[in-house]
């Protein structure tokens, strides 16, 4: 059987109106929208001979005992459908690095529980002991690079130990032979009515379990493109605009698409956020029908996140006027100023960095470069050099973005700026003055005319 996407999950659920279900489902991506298909193959499913649903965890389960209780005939009616949220049968050392990308976007995203299954998830693919102090800051970057596989992140990784340390998830490896006899067990048959429904946000498939089931059963994959780059951003913003209208419908509710698209710039792809956000909306609607840009503007603040990222990019551009206003509304949501000090401080470094690759010899970089030169000559040529590798992740068009970026600016000018931000924040911290003041100074001065990047080649 083809790979389904998420939007073709009528598909699916028809054959199994029409009585001609599969025995095995695995749903994979995006975590909430997995929960989401899975829950409209469980409603097929009951509407069409009912059942029981049997929710297992699939990062503490021992997949030995789900594989004896999905070949054990159950007295009870219906379909016995086996929902393991969590599985960790899909995983293998080509994921470690995803596992590590995905825990440290969880922790930035203070999603402690999930980035603590992560962590749990990565150890159990190592013959590394979870109960040892320090388990990742113990580890030297070549240990690092041994044991993962990818170069050590750098930086100080006490909050990975803590999460791990505070966590109650205990994750076992799954045995490869565990594997081997799931599939054997798909390829004869499930017993009886028994149906196995598999959720995992991260999947190696180039495993043989993944190929038995696309073979035997369905596969819906829930992912949605990350990055910046045209095709990403359009698929983000369709899964918002699903999720929200679906909301609103349960409520009565409709919105404009000039408040949907303010609704996107205000969360962004963060599906349960959409979803719960959109909920705070239609209740406070009460008996009005349509959501308003002030119901926005009232009960749907920008993330911290999202509204760091348009003060840099506000930044970045020169945009006196439009820094000056994000400034204020991160200032009005509570935002600390030293951590407005610490993103602009990060993102002047990471321009400083680029740019200072930009002026080496080899590769060449050069005014006018494309995104297709960039991702396929320029950028592999800078990782082969090795430097700064941890800079050179993610995806190589928002990498493209944030190089022209820095071509825009000379070097001295972000040097002076990191010497300026220093002062600014001693300032902050010796002196009585706001922190608004300092704060406003400060972006004033670092997009003052003499860093004008006219002329920088």
């Amino acid at each position: 059987m083809a790979i389904h996407q998420r939007n073709d999950i009528g598909a699916v659920v028809n054959a199994i109106d029409r009585q001609h279900p599969k025995q095995v489902y695995l749903c994979c991506g995006e975590r909430y929208l997995c929960q989401q298909t899975a829950g409209q193959i469980e409603e097929s499913f009951k509407r069409n001979g009912g059942g029981t649903v049997h929710s297992v965890d699939g990062s503490t389960e021992d997949p030995g005992r789900l594989l004896t209780r999905l070949q054990s005939l159950s007295l009870l009616p219906g379909w016995q459908i086996y929902r393991v949220s969590d599985t960790r049968l899909f995983l293998s050392r080509a994921s470690l690095g995803d596992l590590w990308e995905k825990a440290c976007q969880a922790h930035r995203d203070k999603k402690n529980e999930a980035a603590a299954r992560y962590l749990s998830h990565l150890l159990s693919l190592t013959a590394i002991d979870r109960g040892e102090p320090a388990v990742f800051g113990n580890l030297s970057p070549d240990q690092w690079q041994t044991v993962f596989g990818f170069p050590h992140p750098g930086g100080s990784l006490v909050w990975a130990d803590e999460l791990l340390a505070n966590s109650v998830t205990t994750t076992a490896p799954a045995a490869e032979d565990d594997g081997e006899r799931l599939i054997a067990l798909i390829e004869k048959g499930l017993p009886g009515r028994n149906v196995l429904l598999l959720l995992a946000d991260t999947v190696d498939k180039r495993k043989r379990l993944f190929t038995a089931i696309k073979t035997h059963g369905e596969i819906i994959d829930c992912s949605v493109l990350e990055g910046s780059s045209k095709a990403a951003v359009d698929g983000q913003k369709t899964v918002v605009r699903e999720l929200a209208l679906a909301t609103l419908q349960e409520f009565g509710k409709t919105i404009s698409p000039k408040v949907l698209e303010q609704l996107f710039e205000r969360i962004g792809c963060h599906p349960i956020a959409v979803v719960r956000e959109t909920e705070k909306l239609a209740l406070y609607a009460d008996e009005r029908q349509e959501i308003s840009a002030e119901d926005l503007d009232l009960l749907v603040g920008q993330t911290r996140e999202e509204a760091i990222f348009a003060l840099t990019e506000a930044l970045s551009a020169r945009d006196r006027a439009k820094s000056l206003n994000v400034l204020h509304h991160l200032l009005r949501n509570n935002v600390h100023p030293l951590a407005i000090f610490a993103a602009l401080r990060n993102f002047l470094r990471r321009l400083l960095i680029f740019r200072s690759l930009q002026m080496q010899a080899q590769p060449r970089w050069y005014r006018g470069m494309s995104a297709a030169v960039f991702q396929n000559e320029y950028l592999p040529a800078l990782k082969e050099i090795g430097q700064w590798p941890e800079l050179l992740k993610g995806h190589p068009y928002a990498l493209f973005m944030s190089f022209s970026r820095a071509a825009q600016w000379p070097a001295v000018a972000l040097q002076q700026g990191l010497a300026e931000l220093a002062e600014a924040e001693f300032r902050l911290k010796g002196s009585s003055l706001p922190p608004a003041i300092v704060l406003e100074s400060l972006l004033v001065t670092l997009m003052s005319p003499e860093k004008s990047p006219a002329g920088v080649a």
